[in-house]
């Protein structure tokens, strides 16, 4: 696959669309058999108050798989993405009730970095619950 955005119609300050994704304690579950991740603050909500949590957290990749899905639907190829990294800064809390949590994800064009390669950066910002859960969460892709 190749990316459907064009380079050549990317600005920068351009904003990509804004998404929002529900995490339950269900989707904890799902996440943590295929990633192998069963740490107990992910699903055992007496375990994650006793280690000074508000409650069951999300998985910080999850987290982080999440957001950057803003960007690869945008870019319309998942490959497109040659590096994305991004800093913790607080837990996406879910707590045990029909509505969980959600992650609200916005982004957009920071930079074009190199017209040969075609990439731009994406700086995204990724709340939950009114609080900044990733920082510095930034991406670069090569666009069509």
């Amino acid at each position: 696959m190749t990316a459907k955005i064009s380079y050549d119609d990317v600005e920068v300050g351009m904003e990509l669309p804004v998404q929002t994704f529900p995490v339950s304690r269900a989707t904890l579950v799902q996440y943590a058999g295929a990633s192998g991740d069963f740490n107990p603050i992910h699903w055992n909500e007496k375990f994650a108050k006793e280690v000074g949590l508000p409650d069951v957290i999300a998985h910080g990749m999850f987290t982080m798989a999440e957001a950057i899905r803003v960007v690869t639907d945008w870019a319309g190829d998942p490959g497109a993405v040659a590096e994305y990294g991004v800093r913790f800064t607080k837990p996406v809390v879910v707590p045990n009730d029909e509505t969980g949590a959600l992650i609200e994800v916005s982004a957009k064009v920071a930079a074009k970095l190199d017209d040969d390669d075609r990439t731009v950066r994406v700086d995204l910002t990724a709340m939950s619950a009114g609080q900044k859960v990733l920082g510095m969460s930034r991406a670069v892709v090569r666009l069509g």
